[in-house]
């Protein structure tokens, strides 16, 4: 994190651990707030690369799953990059400033995405750098988050992942009234200040669960190498195209589409546990005869108590028996519908 905005930040009652804010002093109230009202959140729990080069397109267009000659500075995607055996190693949120390319994705993975990308530069006309202090990226969510940016910043793209900009920021439009604001770190402040006068502030954990709601999944550490993309949705959310060429692991993503293949989905589920699910967990049916049935991809608290949770899960095993976080002495999982349709 910038450490001129950490120090904002800090002045405006964020508790900050590890560079991310985590709550601004009541973070019970903000997952309401979340829910029901509209919040603003500092984006520091991710790191950003900035791609450049006159072959930038092409080079990162030939190593991800999603069609890059089709960003543009009007629109951004969704993406992943895998291994030759088709599992994620990241997902992002990719968009286009000028001729280069920025790729948000956890901090945790900043630094070995970065070194795994460059190994495939060789004498391509690309570098590869870190942006994270060179961008602040806020949330903004809620009933009031459209009326709100065409007030106090600009008029808000209109389509979902539609992307406008100006001088010092951009807009990029992740939901119905779900925006990421990218702004230059001299003017962070200043923006804070206007839209946090009428949107609540809200720690880095509420714009997660935002996610989780959405059915968005972030790969973590503990979740690389563990999931193809369909298995994960990214072929729902527009992170996988299927008419483009090769990339690493696109022969194991194309068989299983054309082929109907997929035994796992990811759910949108909520479990009362006495302990907070984590990334990577195990989850267990009768089904499966003790053996693992899927796994935690992303969960934070919920409003009002328990956790919601994103998890990759048998089909099988998700259409027919109870799911249980860790045993099948655990939290059982109550499925709720995600914001769009599994085939």
């Amino acid at each position: 994190m910038n450490q001129d905005w950490q120090n904002f930040l800090t002045t405006q009652g964020a508790q900050i651990r590890d560079g991310v804010v985590q709550d601004f002093g009541d973070a019970a109230a903000e997952r309401i707030a979340t829910r029901d009202g509209t919040v603003l959140c500092d984006l520091s729990q991710f790191g950003i690369l900035k791609v450049s080069g006159e072959e930038a397109q092409g080079f990162l267009h030939n190593l991800f799953s999603s069609d890059v000659k089709a960003l543009s500075p009007q629109h951004a995607q969704y993406s992943s990059f895998n291994t030759a055996k088709g599992r994620a190693l990241a997902t992002f949120l990719i968009w286009q400033g000028g001729n280069d390319y920025f790729l948000q994705l956890p901090r945790e993975l900043l630094a070995p995405i970065q070194k795994k990308l460059s190994m495939y530069i060789l004498r391509s006309k690309v570098k590869i750098e870190n942006a994270s202090e060179a961008i602040v990226s806020l949330g903004l969510s809620g009933l009031n988050a459209s009326a709100l940016l065409k007030e106090m910043v600009a008029p808000p793209p209109e389509a979902v992942m539609a992307m406008t900009s100006a001088t010092h920021f951009a807009v990029i439009r992740l939901g119905d009234q779900r925006f990421q604001i990218n702004v230059a770190p001299d003017h962070a402040a200043d923006l804070w200040k206007k839209l946090g006068g009428a949107a609540r502030p809200a720690g880095s954990p509420c714009w997660d669960w935002l996610n989780i709601r959405a059915g968005i999944p972030i790969i973590l550490p503990q979740t690389q190498e563990q999931f193809v993309p369909q298995m994960a949705n990214l072929d729902l959310i527009g992170a996988v195209n299927f008419k483009k060429g090769c990339y690493p692991g696109q022969e194991i993503v194309a068989r299983m589409q054309y082929l109907g293949k997929n035994k796992r989905r990811m759910y949108l589920a909520h479990a009362e546990s006495g302990q907070a699910p984590q990334a990577g967990d195990e989850l267990f049916s009768m089904e499966m005869e003790g053996q693992s049935c899927g796994m935690v991809v992303n969960a934070q608290p919920a409003p009002g108590g328990g956790y919601d949770l994103l998890a990759v899960i048998q089909i099988a095993s998700h259409d027919a028996f109870p799911v249980h976080l860790g045993a099948l002495t655990g939290a059982r999982l109550q499925f709720q519908p995600l914001p769009y349709p599994l085939p």
